[in-house]
């Protein structure tokens, strides 16, 4: 299987660019990652995961955060490994590229939040993006829910390990 037609990184697309969910297609994604025997941060998974995460600081007027990600993952794409190629043959990556760039451009000028798309080149992709839609529970665009996910949700885990963490000092 092509590694962009993972069910993961089908989910990322539609939460990507359907409902500009990027929280969620961050930890689809990071899920995906995260499951590839020795994964590594130059694997080109890493990029996207820094776009959709610069995408919702964007979103959410943080600035610093977003201009920190965005430029690292239009470094990412831009200095991939050869050993990737198999993963620019589906995405259009020369509008990926110019896509982040604009992103990044934006938030440098202080412009306010605009969405970008991904496109690919394989019909098989779309198909399984319009199929992975219609069976995903799909929050508005825009609103709270997607927008403040992260405050939203369940953090006492996350709460627990970082108090753990200050008190045995690492």
């Amino acid at each position: 299987m092509h590694p962009y037609f993972h069910p993961l990184f089908v989910e990322f697309i539609v939460y990507f660019n359907d409902n500009q969910d990027y929280f969620e297609g961050h930890e689809v994604l990071e899920e995906y990652w995260k499951s590839i025997p020795g994964y590594s941060k130059a694997h080109p998974l890493t990029a996207y995961i820094l776009l959709s995460t610069g995408m919702y600081h964007w979103r959410r007027g943080n600035l610093n955060g977003a201009l920190r990600t965005i430029t690292k993952s239009h470094q990412r794409f831009t200095s991939l490994p050869s050993k990737y190629d198999e993963y620019l043959d589906v995405v259009d990556f020369d509008h990926l590229v110019q896509e982040v760039a604009f992103a990044k451009s934006e938030i440098s000028n202080g412009n306010s939040f605009q969405p970008i798309k991904l496109t690919f080149h394989s019909q098989q992709l779309n198909e399984l993006v319009r199929q992975t839609k219609q069976n995903l529970y799909l929050l508005p665009p825009g609103s709270d829910d997607v927008i403040h996910k992260h405050m939203l949700r369940d953090r006492s885990d996350i709460l627990k390990l970082r108090n753990e963490k200050k008190k045995s000092g690492r």
